[in-house]
Formats: C-alpha cells, structure tokens, sequence
C-alpha cells in the first residue's frame, strides 16, 4: 500500500485530496501548520473529518521548517508527495510578497530537496490558472503565455513550477503541476467569492464586488479538482503541466442571480473599482487532461452551488460566524 505525504492537509482543497486517497486505500500523511491566515474552525472542521478515516494520520508542521521536513522524510517511507500548502490569494500577495515567495516557492524548494536526498521519484505541484496573467486567450491551454503574471502570488507559483521542473531535470523526479481553476465548494475559504455571497446575501449585508461584474470565471468543484489530482498521482509523465478547470464560465452577476435563488434572498450588491492584481476573465482548456489524465469536470456549476449552499445553511450555526477579511 502506498504512502502519500499530502501538505495543506487541512486546507480547503488538501482536506478532499487527503479524503479521496484515504477512500481509495492509500496510506496517508497530511502535513499542516494550522496557520491564521482565515478563520482556524475551517481547518480544524475539515481535520476532524480527516481524523476519522483510516490510513489518515496528520503532523502539524511548516513546508518552511527543514529541520522538521528532514525528520518527516526520515522517518516515513514516502512514494510520493502532493504540494498543496502555501499561501493563496491575490490580494494579499500585493499587501505581503514575502510571505508568498516564503511559503510558496522556497517550501517547495525544501520538499523538493527533501524528496531528493530521500529517493522520492513522484511529486505533485499545486499552481494556478492565475499565472495566465490578463491577456491569455479563452479557453487557456497550458502553452499559454505566463511571462506576464499580475501579482506577486502568480510569480510565486510560477517559480515552484519551474523549481519543479530544475528537480526533474537534475535529478530525474517525476514531477507534475496542476494549475486550478477557480475551486469552489462546502467548507472553502472564506476570502473567496462564493463563500462572501453566501454569507452576505443570507445575513443581507451588502454583496462587495470589485468592477462592475462583469469579468467572468470558470468554477471549479473541488471534487473534481482531488479526482484530477489523483489522476495525475496515477500517471508518470517525467515533467508535465496540466489545468484542471470547469466546463463552464459565467460572470459574476450572473454568479451572484444563482446564489440569490438558492439562498432565497435578494442581493443589495455594492460596486467597487476593480483591482489591477485581479484577472477580468479566466477558463481552462482542459484537452490536455482529457487526453492525457482521462479527466475532465463532472459537477455541474448549478450542482456544485447547490451543495455549498446547503453545506452553509446546514453548518450556519457557527459558519455565519466566520470573519470575512
């Protein structure tokens, strides 16, 4: 039975990986720092879960702490590891770039490093559809441009990417990024848009949107993220790039006009000037994954808002308490 080291272990999209590998019967190691950055009950929600599957067993530890990585590796026999920690969020990014380049880049360097002197040949990379930068075409593939990322969280992830890729390289790792698109769904990070419209529209506090709602996404189900993730874990390719992205694009009022229905409220939406870190457009061209991984989405936009909302309602009780930064 393999043994997967999985980082960000408590994050959003970490928890429904390490949840899906422990269901297909892999040994698995979630690594968080359990860090601040949002509200701590997400991640502790999300870990009690994750406690309760068996194969699962959690270290709380920093991908920045070599000391603490050397040990894991040491005394762990790995097959594999899948880079989910780090720091996301655009805006943040622009106010701290440190802890971006910190978290981000120089943590993967470190579990790079680690999997090198330990012989572990499989290593998964997080990244994001954000280092298209704004003039990508739609559908993006993977040859897009990325000389041009709009934030310091862009260039973060583009360097682990490319750190990936010196390791396979030099000393022959099996090295394969994911870049995601827009993952949303029950229990995700409350910084991102549909948890904020969730929460606001249900309390009927003004819907903040920067611009004028007309910039467009591509979501993503984060069950549809772990299954491409784990397609990936499956396959060897020596160094490869793939999006893992939604079928569907839609603008941001329009996000909003569905939210309303489920909720069964009306949004008082409030304009605010568009940020020059945010991307007005973003939708993956998945023919990669599909050809390659056999992956494509197989949750619906309408489908996947219809869980989150009835995942909020259902946990109201302590979720419309969370801190919306």
């Amino acid at each position: 039975m393999e043994q997967i080291l999985v980082t960000g272990a408590a994050g959003f999209i970490g928890a429904e990986i390490c949840s899906k590998l422990a269901g297909e019967g892999y040994r698995v190691i979630g690594l968080d720092n359990l860090n601040s950055l949002y509200d701590t009950r997400l991640k502790s929600y999300r870990l009690n879960l994750l406690q309760e599957l068996p194969g699962f067993r959690f270290i709380k530890a920093d991908i920045t702490d070599e000391d603490a990585l050397e040990s894991i590796f040491s005394n762990n026999q790995l097959d594999a590891v899948i880079n989910i920690a780090g720091v996301p969020g655009v805006r943040l990014s622009v106010e701290n770039p440190w802890l971006f380049v910190s978290s981000n880049t120089v943590g993967t360097l470190n579990l790079l490093d680690c999997c090198r002197r330990h012989d572990v040949k499989k290593f998964l990379q997080a990244s994001t559809s954000s280092v298209y930068g704004d003039n990508a075409p739609y559908p993006t593939p993977e040859s897009a441009d990325t000389t041009h990322p709009l934030q310091p969280y862009a260039v973060s992830k583009l360097a682990s990417e490319q750190m990936c890729y010196a390791y396979h390289s030099l000393h022959g790792i099996d090295a394969t990024v994911l870049r995601f698109f827009t993952v949303f769904g029950p229990c995700g990070r409350p910084d991102m848009a549909i948890f904020r419209f969730i929460k606001w529209i249900d309390e009927g506090q003004p819907v903040l949107v920067n611009g004028d709602g007309t910039q467009t996404r591509g979501f993503t189900y984060v069950e549809d993220i772990a299954n491409g993730t784990l397609a990936a874990l499956r396959h060897s390719f020596g160094y490869e790039i793939f999006n893992l992205g939604g079928h569907e694009s839609i603008s941001i009022n329009d996000l909003i006009t569905k939210i309303e229905k489920l909720v069964g409220k009306k949004a008082s939406i409030r304009y605010q000037p568009m940020m020059k870190a945010d991307m007005t457009a973003n939708l993956a061209d998945i023919t990669k994954a599909r050809a390659k991984l056999d992956w494509h989405p197989e949750v619906s936009l309408d489908e996947g808002l219809k869980r989150t909302v009835d995942w909020y309602m259902n946990e109201r009780f302590w979720v419309s308490d969370i801190r919306i930064s």
